[in-house]
């Protein structure tokens, strides 16, 4: 049921002249996030069923991921360090690791953009620092955090 509200919402983006979005974030309709929605079918091509396959690529012209993309879904580690890496080149830039409090830091990721909402990682870091494991509180450290 959610694949099918989230592609009725995507098809009628689609027939209105808009194109899909290619990010998470890019575009919320009615409570869904079109665009994370969009990489997960990419990403899980060969998890859908035929006809589902085939209602992507004819109506709103999708198709799967190449090899090797960023998948849609990562760990608990692996958003960790895609922080700590917006981080880091926040850092590099402007000297300090004091950004607005919705600051936006725009990361590579193997030659896609990808929005890190920075501003508001490193407020639930604060929040959330006696719940942080020792490696993890260093890594911020090191780039001068304010707890």
């Amino acid at each position: 049921m959610a694949w099918q509200r989230c592609f009725t919402l995507a098809r009628t983006h689609v027939r209105a002249g808009n194109a899909l979005p290619e990010t998470a974030g890019e575009l919320v309709v009615q409570g869904e996030d079109l665009g994370a929605w969009t990489a997960a079918q990419r990403q899980r091509w060969d998890k859908l069923t035929p006809a589902q396959q085939w209602l992507l690529g004819s109506t709103l012209g999708l198709e799967p991921a190449a090899p090797g993309a960023r998948p849609g879904k990562l760990t608990a580690d692996g958003k960790w360090a895609l922080n700590l890496r917006a981080a880091r080149q926040f850092h590099d830039r402007e000297g300090h690791l004091r950004p607005g409090r919705k600051h936006i830091e725009r990361v590579d990721v193997d030659g896609v953009e990808v929005d890190i909402k920075l501003g508001p990682w490193l407020d639930n870091a604060r929040r959330r620092a006696d719940k942080l494991t020792p490696e993890r509180r260093a890594e911020p450290d090191q780039l001068g955090m304010r707890w």
